[in-house]
């Protein structure tokens, strides 16, 4: 289609799914700080007075998980009863064991090396099967589809306006969620803007949809695309005092939509938080947006999306797809092959390229992994563009 409409959601960081995949990340990101080789695989799932954490971790660092999830939900905001939920009260349970050594052989070493293959010396193999994708496009200087991105800032001022005192009757819980008019494929008008708050029982709702619209909409929407035609609907429901955990159970890996591009492009549907980098899941779908965005970058495309599959175990990927929906300045099959020229996207030179064995991953577990502007993430560059162009000219030259 050409004339459409797309809608994408974000939450904000007090959404109970995404404290869940918060103190994932910080237990992650605190073995990690200890042991650059920690295996970690993290699961967080959060009620009414309860944490509870599980997974399999094998690690040399001694790490204090009830105190790293407290501080996480502290932070956030949830640190007395009056939204439902307090961090400093709420009981903490872990169950966790070390990662399952029929993995561990898979990883350690990849079948290529025992096979005798010319790889790299302690090249590790893929920590799982899957297809991870990534995506880049034209739409915004980010090269990420306009609507998640637009999402995504709205739940960041919505939490900003909160943290800074500015709205202070806003709880930690929200939503936001936008759909963008497209005529012959290009974005031309914000057609609908939902943004959800919790809050504290004495405020009005007037009062509050007029600070919304003044403090968290207004700032963050373009006005070329935003105007009196746009549709703003502000808690619809008329009430969000109970919020957070109080309200629902959240868990770890329950928003791979909202982490990635908004249902914009495919997901292989693995999530990514309380992973480390051996786990492709979270490596692999980072390497390749790295791909998507140096090929749009490039000028190749005006929208890409890669497909990278992997079997457990195993170093190279089984399949790589190139998809530009025909934006393509040249054709797809030489794009594929100055990818395979140019990227090695083995686990272990992935991780070596962004260098993924250090404590990051906690900022990227709210407001999205992809297109950030207040974090440096290194899947975000656009290094390999000469190089791309190099190789596809040199294929052309060569068919």
């Amino acid at each position: 289609m050409k004339n459409y409409l797309f809608t994408s959601e974000s939450v904000t960081e007090g959404h109970p799914d995404k404290i869940c995949d918060q103190i994932s990340d910080a237990i992650l990101d605190a073995y990690l700080k200890e042991d650059q080789k920690a295996r970690v695989a993290c699961e967080t799932t959060i009620t009414t007075g309860v944490i509870y954490i599980m997974g399999e971790i094998s690690s040399k660092a001694r790490i204090d998980i009830p105190q790293i999830a407290r501080k996480v939900v502290n932070d956030i905001g949830f640190c007395d009863e009056r939204f439902g939920f307090n961090a400093n009260t709420c009981a903490v349970i872990t169950s966790i064991d070390k990662q399952s050594e029929d993995i561990a052989l898979g990883v350690n070493q990849s079948l290529e090396q025992k096979k005798g293959d010319q790889v790299k010396e302690l090249e590790t193999g893929a920590g799982d099967q899957g297809m991870m994708f990534g995506y880049a496009c034209k739409e915004t200087e980010q090269l990420m589809p306009l609507p998640i991105e637009l999402a995504h800032k709205l739940c960041f001022q919505l939490t900003k306006v909160r943290k800074e005192g500015l709205l202070c009757y806003l709880g930690p819980d929200g939503k936001s969620q936008v759909t963008v008019e497209y005529k012959n494929g290009t974005p031309v008008h914000i057609h609908t803007v939902v943004v959800s708050s919790q809050h504290t029982d004495e405020i009005s709702m007037d009062k509050l949809r007029e600070d919304i619209v003044e403090y968290v909409i207004k700032p963050i929407l373009p006005a070329d695309l935003f105007n009196e035609e746009t549709k703003i609907l502000i808690n619809p429901t008329g009430r969000f005092v109970k919020g957070g955990p109080h309200a629902d159970s959240g868990l770890t890996g329950r928003k791979i939509i909202v982490d990635t591009y908004g249902g914009y492009a495919k997901h292989g549907g693995g999530a990514f938080s309380g992973k480390d980098p051996t786990k492709v899941d979270r490596s692999a779908a980072y390497a390749a947006r790295w791909v998507a965005k140096n090929i749009v970058a490039a000028g190749l495309a005006q929208k890409c999306e890669i497909e990278l599959a992997y079997a457990i175990g195993v170093a190279k990927p089984v399949s790589v797809l190139v998809e530009t929906y025909g934006s393509s300045m040249i054709p797809e099959e030489v794009i594929v092959k100055a990818v395979e020229e140019v990227f090695d996207l083995c686990p272990s030179t992935i991780i070596e390229q962004f260098d993924l064995r250090r404590p990051i991953y906690q900022k990227t577990a709210a407001y999205g992994h992809f297109g950030r502007c207040d974090v440096s993430l290194p899947w975000e560059r656009t290094d390999q563009v000469e190089k791309l162009k190099k190789a596809a000219k040199h294929i052309m030259e060569n068919q």
